[in-house]
């Protein structure tokens, strides 16, 4: 995967549009990057900090996807990153080229280059989400990688409330993966979250039917949300708390005999 892919460029049509950065051993190769995306007109930069080591993605392995030896990746292209923009599997790309020592100095570099507000995507615990914010991020995205990175991670929505709860409301706090219906959407909002961001739904539409495919997604999310909104007596996203859920951790409080 690339610093930003072009399904994510596409699909944001004339909307705000935040660069997804990878740190690479290379750090002139980094900066070259952010200020392109400078150049670009992105409004944030997005720090993805749960992919140092790449995760035994057997799926990859059993498929053994390359791309043909003549093709470059895009992005690479007008930087100073020598033989690196020659293709092969994204795999071996990325156990060449990331930086496995990525940690909380990196974020502190990364600010001193770029003025855009910086975003950690991956955080999955109260702890890292306290540094975060002592280190001045300018927020936090709960993500567990799609579940690709480690087996047995537990989903971005079962951590969403201890890591808002850690922040006190000191940073933004959005949450990516699982969401799929506009229930979903309703859940982590009432859980806290700011936003949510969507994956897969976004490039199965765009695979299937282009921006166009991702217009109709996104509005069938949005009808979603709104019905469940209504059904849930929450005339405004204002009114959507967390009295409107039920969790895991709420059974202690529970009726036991309903």
């Amino acid at each position: 995967m690339s610093n930003y892919s072009f399904d994510e460029v596409a699909s944001t049509g004339s909307g705000i549009r935040f660069f997804q950065l990878y740190i690479f051993r290379d750090r002139n190769l980094v900066t070259q990057l952010v200020r392109r995306a400078e150049r670009a007109g992105f409004k944030a930069v997005v720090l993805t900090v749960d992919r140092p080591f790449i995760g035994r993605r057997e799926a990859d392995i059993k498929n053994g996807f390359r791309l043909p030896p003549n093709m470059t990746l895009k992005i690479f292209e007008g930087l100073d990153f020598g033989e690196q923009t020659k293709a092969g599997s994204s795999v071996s790309q990325a156990r060449r080229h990331f930086d496995e020592s990525l940690n909380w100095k990196d974020v502190k570099w990364l600010q001193t280059i770029t003025s855009l507000p910086i975003l950690l995507k991956g955080i999955l615990t109260a702890e890292d989400a306290r540094i975060a914010v002592q280190a001045g991020v300018a927020g936090i995205i709960v993500s567990n990688h799609g579940a690709r990175q480690l087996d047995y991670v537990p989903a971005s929505i079962m951590v969403l409330e201890e890591i808002v709860q850690a922040v006190e409301g000191r940073i933004p706090v959005f949450v990516d993966g699982g969401i799929r219906r506009g229930t979903d959407i309703y859940k982590a909002l009432a859980l806290g979250a700011c936003a949510v961001f969507i994956g897969r739904a976004v490039v199965f539409s765009l695979a299937a039917e282009g921006e166009n495919g991702v217009k109709k997604v996104l509005k069938m999310l949005r009808d979603e949300l709104q019905l469940t909104m209504a059904l849930c007596g929450s005339p405004s996203l204002k009114h959507i708390t967390r009295r409107h859920i039920f969790t895991h951790s709420d059974r202690t409080t529970f009726p036991s005999n309903l």
